[in-house]
C-alpha cells in the first residue's frame, strides 16, 4: 500500500495512507488544500497545496474533491448587511405567495 509522508506541527513527520488525506481542489488556487488527522496527536492539520503537491498526492492515490468558490462570493457588496428582523420578514413573506407577488409588483412599479 502507498504511504505518504506529511508533517504535523505538533508531531513532526507522520506517515499516512491515501485514504487518510482529504484533497480539496478549488477554482481559486489559493483555496486548494489538503488535510488529515494526525495519527499521533489526532489534531486536524490543513495545508495549502500548489499544483506540484496536488499532482504528487493524486499520483499517490489520494482522491480529489472539487470545490468551486461561487462567483457571488467574489462580488462587491455595498450597503448595510441584512438585519435579523429583515430576514425574518422575508421568510414570513415567502410563506404567503400572494403577499410576495404583490410586493414584487410594487417594486417593479417603483423602478419604472
Amino acid at each position: 500500500m502507498t504511504t505518504i509522508k506529511a508533517s504535523c506541527p505538533m508531531c513532526a513527520d507522520v506517515t499516512l495512507t491515501p485514504i487518510q488525506i482529504k484533497l480539496v481542489v478549488s477554482n481559486r488556487a489559493e483555496l486548494t488544500n489538503y488535510s488529515f488527522s494526525c495519527p499521533q496527536c489526532q489534531e486536524r492539520v490543513t495545508k495549502s497545496a500548489d499544483d506540484d503537491v496536488v499532482a504528487l498526492l493524486i499520483s499517490g492515490g489520494v482522491s480529489v474533491e472539487r470545490w468551486d468558490l461561487p462567483a457571488e462570493a467574489l462580488e462587491e457588496h455595498t450597503g448595510a448587511p441584512l438585519t435579523y428582523d429583515e430576514l425574518l420578514d422575508f421568510a414570513l413573506l415567502l410563506s404567503h405567495d400572494d403577499l410576495l407577488a404583490a410586493s414584487l409588483q410594487t417594486l417593479d412599479s417603483e423602478r419604472a
